[in-house]
């Protein structure tokens, strides 16, 4: 018995060796930021005696007018398209160290954050760039009732590249899309109504990982990412094939 789970354990590290590693980004974007400064300084002073009195007045005005680009990554997406590589079992799924405000390298250049170290130990990069994101609700009614129909939803489109880590090659591109939203039923159009935006967010993350593994899965040859072109998640390569393809 210990001889056949020695062999087990044995088979199990060799394939999980033989999995490329992959880092997955949070979504990279950028906005456009507005300040607007308008500031008034107004001083008066007056001195008095017997003998004479002054007074004097100061007046100051400063207006200004800037707009910058903040660069960041939204890290609510990244967790279901990670789960989704990880259940295909051909991939090790690394961690990346996150963008943050102190990072010196522009968030969309993958090669120079590969280059400063960003995701170590990873074979492949899955970089994702936040595309759109739009957040709608509605109110509306239902024919031959009186009752309306409230709804939030939220679309979310990002493109990805999956990109090597050693050559800087891009074995995969595509853009994937996330939808989701709640609904609920209220008897006025003018009724308030608490819709539930943390489950749509979560239908979106979800949707959004599985569009990502299947075409990942369709680009890379099906097996490699443990989406059909198989049945039932069970790959006929060799334990080492997964790696072969990708490298």
């Amino acid at each position: 018995m210990r001889t056949w789970m020695a062999i087990i354990g044995l088979a199990c590290a060799v394939s999980a060796q033989a999995a490329p590693k992959v880092a997955v980004t949070d979504l990279a974007y950028e906005a456009r930021l507005e300040a607007y400064v308008h500031t008034v300084n107004a001083q008066q002073s007056g001195q008095a005696s017997a003998y004479n009195a002054s007074h004097s007045a100061s007046y100051s005005e400063y207006e200004s007018s800037t707009s910058y680009i903040q660069q960041t990554e939204l890290r609510a997406f990244s967790a279901e398209i990670k789960g989704a590589l990880i259940k295909g079992g051909q991939f090790q799924v690394v961690q990346a160290k996150p963008y943050t405000a102190a990072s010196s390298e522009d968030v969309h250049d993958v090669i120079a954050r590969i280059k400063s170290g960003a995701f170590p130990g990873a074979d492949y990069v899955l970089f994702g760039t936040l595309s759109d994101i739009d957040f709608q609700r509605d109110t509306t009614a239902l024919d031959h009732t009186d009752s309306y129909s409230a709804v939030l939803g939220l679309s979310l489109v990002a493109d990805f590249s999956l990109v090597n880590t050693r050559t800087y090659e891009i074995t995969s591109a595509f853009t994937a899309m996330g939808e989701g939203q709640d609904t609920k039923l209220v008897n006025s159009q003018d009724a308030r109504v608490t819709l539930n935006r943390p489950r749509v967010v979560r239908e979106v993350s979800k949707a959004l990982g599985e569009d990502v593994a299947r075409q990942l899965a369709e680009q890379l040859g099906g097996e490699v990412a443990g989406q059909p072109g198989r049945q039932g998640g069970h790959s006929d390569l060799p334990p080492d094939e997964p790696a072969r393809v990708l490298r």
